[in-house]
């Protein structure tokens, strides 16, 4: 492959081959755009890179990097170090790029040299695909909420595959940091915002899947703890002050030694299950009966089970 596509879709895989397949396929079947495909294998030991030796075969736009498991935020810098694109955008396993999503995204930021990235409306669902919720924006505000220093205000994309970035601005930015295992996705989006804006296309261009065991629904309190520190880097930044010893400290911030708490598991599925019990789907249920069997004093959602 030698012409040089206009976006390079960037994807991150370890031990994802039970939803791999739909995922690399909806990035495949995006239409009116010159694309490639980089796919990270990060040390997987299921069928995942028997997968992508096949996704590679078939398709020439398909590239695949394996390297011993580093997590994925350093997965993510190998991939985007290899992007020939002058756009990125990123997938994760389970999530899908609906049909035009990089068509228009690419229109749009192409005829907006101003803006440094552009995401979109977003479809939430559920380990099984159950709808739990969709988040649209007129972007009206988007680039001043990632450019805010307060906790209770910053706000980025809807999802991590929401988002198309320039890749001479990614590059200037500094690109994803090692130092952040969680929180990655926001560290990159507010020095984005610092280099250029953030807009977001009203469309619903993408599905983003809530699954319980991942990183966002295990690890909130990590989660939580990156973001303070991401915005006192921001802080420092804009201060024009060394970030050393605050990235020193995102660095200790590992899932190594720190045993997911019962609690947390339980309340991801609580989550799942409320989110269904919104709409009125009864298989919430099953995500609260989920939920008390991970941590059985769960009381919002012995609560649930008990009132119906």
């Amino acid at each position: 492959m030698t012409a040089t596509p206009a976006v390079s879709v960037v994807m991150s895989v370890y031990n994802g081959a039970r939803r791999l397949r739909p995922s690399v396929e909806s990035v495949l079947a995006q239409e009116g755009v010159d694309l490639e495909l980089i796919i990270v294998d990060d040390g997987s030991t299921d069928e995942s890179p028997t997968m992508l030796e096949r996704f590679a075969a078939a398709d020439p736009r398909v590239s695949v990097i394996r390297q011993d498991n580093a997590g994925l935020t350093r997965a993510l810098i190998r991939g985007c170090a290899a992007a020939r694109g002058r756009y990125i955008a990123r997938q994760d396993v389970g999530d899908l790029f609906l049909p035009g999503k990089l068509a228009l995204q690419t229109e749009w930021i192409a005829g907006n040299p101003q803006a440094a990235m552009i995401s979109c409306g977003t479809r939430f669902v559920g380990p099984a695909g159950e709808i739990l919720f969709e988040m649209t924006d007129d972007g009206g505000d988007a680039t001043k909420r990632l450019r805010s220093l307060d906790a209770a205000e910053v706000r980025g994309p809807f999802g991590h595959g929401s988002v198309l970035f320039r890749r001479d601005l990614y590059e200037r930015a500094g690109g994803y940091r090692a130092e952040f295992y969680f929180g990655q996705d926001l560290d990159l989006w507010i020095r984005l915002a610092e280099l250029g804006e953030h807009r977001v296309l009203p469309q619903l261009l993408f599905e983003a899947m809530f699954a319980p065991d991942s990183i966002s629904g295990r690890r909130r309190a990590e989660q939580v703890e990156a973001t303070t520190i991401i915005l006192e880097c921001a802080r420092l930044r804009r201060e024009g002050r060394s970030e050393a010893a605050a990235l020193a400290r995102a660095a200790a911030i590992r899932p190594h030694g720190r045993r997911v708490r019962a609690r947390d598991l339980a309340g991801a599925h609580y989550f799942v299950g409320a989110c269904l019990r919104r709409r009125g789907d009864p298989r919430a249920e099953r995500y609260f009966r989920m939920a008390l069997k991970a941590y059985p004093l769960h009381v919002r959602s012995a609560l649930r089970m008990l009132l119906g």
